[in-house]
């Protein structure tokens, strides 16, 4: 596998593409297809629903959700950290792909639930909206807040084995498909404490039930980051290294977020010769912890967290953050007498302008938008961040004045940019209003007005592009072909990328642009043309090249249309094997090996194989039935496991640093191949 295409899995993650139709209520009410009666409808208890419906608790039953057990599991022991309970936390890959998650906290209480009637352990593992999460007195903060995680995983898992350490003993009980095989039983003594886990994944649930090492990674390291203090091992008993130990990592950080912003911006040039900006506090009764850092580049990369979880949307803490920060370092500015020689009106995105930000705070009792607890709706939270950011920046500006000069020069450069970028916008909306019509020239446009129903092919160059228009289904795919390689907006400044004539023939052809006067990078994208983006680019290292340029696009720019499911990767073959009128098209190479024994009947004789090294080398019938055919292609979705994660790599994959980048090529050789 080429080095680029390894550099995309690390950044996102791509699954197969499914629909998923995921039901609305708890108690699941399946109506039967033929009869509507009350012999149609099933009420399904306990684990049932989840094992019916998993989507509805873990997204999705693929390559995502498969990971998001483990997290579930391991979120159960950072709770017990949070709790003052845990310090190591180890996460073990087995050989069979099961995993065992071990803390040293206190063990899952085992003794006799009135209620239920049954063990307090077996009632945490086998029923939903159960735990002591719900008790303020057993967990002050608490990320796994709707109470469904632990017994979601074991509904969903062949096996589910625990082991609870409490009170000098060993306890015991095993579940087949959530079920428990016997009561809580006791096996032995101990000397510690903690709670022992191991659960293989359901072969009939998931679609693949292989872990991927630097998926986990990635949700560790972050953890370790967030949880300053608890450290985090993980170990796969898949692999052995050149010594034959069992691959293995540790993460563990003394200082927190300030190291997290460190190890985000380790491949960005800082704008600033200090450390990390750095404050960890309490405001209003509500920690708040909170790591900045100017860099050189033109993006801004802020990452909140709320008791561990990622809010991708954001919410009140983070309109709190750019309140204080725009409202003190505007202050700064002007009371420096900086901005008063200059004629440009500064807002709040030029003071975020190459800025690495980090937020973390732990709420009781917080109110997300939803079961995927992606926005923070807490109105108290707002005013104690803005406490925080505005102190740590008027300590910091007040003692390091050459760097607070350095920042606020940074911040006129770009809001120069900004109007710069405004003008070259209305340039190209001017010259589009002219010329009778607000889409690119190039685009071969479907005839389907329904964005639901509609799709995009972004296709590298003019050939390829001419015959995917000739193979497409005009009704409802569209085509726009890109000439060579797009810009690299990790490198560009705003409006260089906007004066860019094959970027803005793809906004344009979305229906999507960035920009209003309140927040000059927000993303509209109400006028989305297409709810289908598909990358179509040849299966060698340029077209690699060219899809990695079109993803640092999307994630720079673009970003909610991946969170909103709506990017995809085609995937054309890369051989057809042909003998007589026999033929196969074949993705990999194993399949390619077994095409030929099986057409060849054993023999390679007689077969021939095509390379298909680019597009255009396939007429418009072989691109429509192996890449645009919707009963036949397979198109990778593509999401965002951990933003941090893909910021970084981009950063490092993208930007000007090279040292960082033939460090990780090195260190990755192993999954290139020589493309010839």
């Amino acid at each position: 596998m080429i080095i680029l295409k390894f550099f995309l899995r690390k950044v996102v993650s791509l699954i197969n593409y499914k629909n998923i139709n995921i039901e609305m209520s708890e108690e699941q009410l399946i109506l039967k297809s033929s009869e509507y009666s009350a012999s149609s409808i099933q009420v399904l208890e306990g684990l049932e629903a989840v094992r019916k419906r998993p989507a509805m608790y873990i997204g999705d039953i693929g390559e995502k959700g498969l990971h998001h057990l483990v997290y579930e599991v391991v979120d159960n022991s950072i709770d017990e950290a949070l709790a003052g309970y845990c310090t190591d936390v180890d996460v073990i890959i087995n050989e069979d792909n099961s995993v065992t998650v071990k803390d040293n906290g206190r063990g899952i209480p085992v003794d006799f639930h009135e209620k239920e009637q049954k063990s307090a352990l077996e009632v945490v593992m086998t029923v939903l909206h159960a735990g002591g999460k719900f008790d303020k007195d057993s967990y002050k903060v608490s990320g796994g807040l709707h109470g469904v995680g632990v017994s979601c995983v074991n509904a969903l898992s062949a096996v589910t084995k625990v082991n609870v350490h409490r009170a000098g003993k060993v306890y015991y009980q095993e579940y087949h498909r959530g079920i428990p095989v016997e009561p809580v039983k006791e096996v032995g003594t101990s000397d510690m404490t903690g709670t022992v886990v191991t659960f293989l994944p359901d072969n009939e649930i998931f679609t693949s039930i292989e872990y991927k090492f630097s998926i986990l990674a990635s949700r560790l390291r972050e953890l370790a980051f967030l949880n300053k203090g608890v450290r985090l091992n993980l170990t796969d008993r898949r692999e052995t290294d050149k010594d034959g130990n069992f691959v293995f990592e540790t993460y563990y950080s003394d200082e927190g977020l300030k190291q997290f912003v460190r190890y985000l911006d380790e491949t960005r040039e800082s704008l600033i010769e200090r450390d990390v900006m750095y404050i960890d506090t309490v405001k209003n009764g509500m920690p708040v912890e909170i790591a900045i850092h100017y860099n050189t580049t033109y993006s801004e990369n802020i990452h909140s967290y709320v008791n561990n979880i990622n809010t991708i949307e954001g919410g009140t803490h983070l309109l709190g953050f750019r309140r204080g920060l725009t409202r003190t370092l505007k202050k700064y500015a002007e009371d420096s007498g900086i901005l008063a020689k200059q004629k440009i009106e500064i807002n709040g995105d030029d003071f975020r302008e190459g800025l690495t930000a980090v937020i973390s705070v732990k709420v009781q009792e917080p109110l997300f938008e939803g079961q995927t607890k992606t926005k923070l709706g807490n109105s108290d939270v707002s005013g104690s961040v803005d406490q925080a950011i505005s102190e740590l920046l008027k300590i910091y500006l007040e003692e390091h004045p050459k760097e607070a000069k350095a920042i606020v020069n940074k911040v006129i450069l770009a809001a120069s940019a900004r109007i710069a970028a405004r003008n070259a916008r209305e340039k190209v909306q001017r010259k589009s209003a002219m010329t009778g019509g607000g889409l690119p020239g190039k685009l071969a446009d479907c005839s389907n007005r329904d964005p639901h129903m509609c799709e995009l092919y972004l296709v590298e160059g003019d050939s390829a592009g001419g015959t995917a228009k000739q193979g497409r289904n005009r009704a409802f795919q569209a085509i726009l072909p890109l000439r060579g390689k797009i810009l690299n907006v990790e490198k560009a400044m705003t409006h260089k990328i906007f004066d860019s004539e094959e970027i803005s023939n793809i906004f344009k052809a979305l229906g999507v642009h960035i920009g209003t006067e309140e927040d000059s990078k927000a993303l509209n994208f109400k006028g989305l043309r297409y709810h289908k983006i598909i990358i179509m680019c040849d299966a060698d290292v340029d077209g690699s090249h060219i899809e990695t340029l079109i993803m640092t696009l999307f994630f720079r720019y673009l970003k909610e249309l991946i969170e909103h499911g709506f990017l995809y990767i085609a995937t054309p073959p890369l051989y057809l094997v042909k003998k007589g009128k026999e033929q196969r098209y074949c993705w990999t190479e194993d399949q390619r090996l077994q095409a030929i024994q099986e057409i060849g009947r054993g023999k390679d004789t007689g077969v021939h194989v095509q390379r298909y090294k680019g597009l255009g080398e396939m007429n418009a019938e072989q691109l429509w039935e192996t890449t645009m055919d919707p009963e036949r292609r397979t198109l990778r979705q593509v999401t965002i496991d951990s933003s941090a994660e893909a910021d970084h790599v981009f950063a490092m994959l993208m930007g000007d640093e090279v040292a960082p980048r033939r460090e990780f090529i090195e260190k990755n050789a192993k999954y290139a191949r020589i493309d010839v």
